[in-house]
């Protein structure tokens, strides 16, 4: 079933279902009722990544609250995506577009990696997840990822569940055409990597590289920026072998 469009859909932390009346936050009481100006009666979407999408009507108590009581579901809470997104932390104005580039790709966990080149150490993951919440509102997804701590990267590697392959996309690669290498491997559980503004330091490929569970896979002839690469590689990725490819 696909979204519904037309309709506001909101975020909460709240449970929902039959006979459900949850209170929304101060700041989406302000929003639902002072920007977009609706009214009591009105009805909105509301969805917190656990059971499914419901229609639901605004009812509000005083000035400030505002309640919300569930109508009917309007979609099931689908399976989560399996796929880790893990990336160099980017400067905030082009990490928050990789960031919601990520949720609507379908990525399923936001792993942060710390490397050499790395120009921002301190990551604040609440606003990481305020920009997953806000993609997953815009976007008609209902699986909002689950956003880690950042990770060093020998830790990181260290961590890694070997039975999950990691692809890395490797600007050094000799070659330029990735299909010929996804196309090869076989079904999941996958990571992508994906390196900093200045891409890997030269020991940290010679790492990934020496890893069996590591593929190293190409983003064609030019150079990419690191939030352009990472639209490219989960665009590939989910292609080649997620859930954009319908298997047997």
């Amino acid at each position: 079933m696909r979204a519904n469009y037309r309709m506001f859909r909101l975020y909460i932390e709240a449970g929902l279902g039959d006979g459900a009346c949850v209170e929304t936050t101060l700041q989406a009481a302000h929003y639902l009722a002072h920007v977009l100006r609706l009214k009591e009666g009105d009805e909105i979407l509301a969805f917190n990544g656990q059971d499914g999408e419901w229609k639901m009507r605004l009812r509000p108590e005083g000035k400030k609250r505002l309640f919300l009581e569930s109508i009917e579901q309007t979609r099931p809470q689908p399976q989560p995506c399996d796929l880790i997104y893990c990336f160099a932390p980017l400067k905030q104005g082009r990490l928050d577009y990789m960031v919601q580039k990520a949720v609507e790709m379908g990525a399923g966990i936001l792993q942060p990696v710390i490397t050499q080149h790395t120009q921002m150490a301190k990551l604040g993951t609440d606003r990481i997840r305020a920009n997953a919440i806000e993609a997953a509102e815009q976007c008609g997804v209902l699986s909002v990822p689950e956003c880690r701590e950042a990770e060093r990267f020998g830790q990181f590697l260290e961590q890694w569940d070997t039975s999950r392959r990691l692809i890395f996309c490797d600007e050094g690669h000799e070659a330029d055409d990735p299909l010929a290498t996804l196309s090869q491997l076989q079904p999941g559980p996958y990571g992508v990597l994906i390196g900093p503004e200045g891409g890997f330091s030269e020991e940290e490929r010679k790492l990934l590289r020496s890893l069996p569970f590591v593929t190293a896979i190409p983003l064609g002839p030019r150079i990419l920026r690191a939030d352009t690469a990472a639209v490219a590689a989960l665009t590939l990725v989910q292609a080649v072998l997620g859930d954009w490819k319908t298997r047997p």
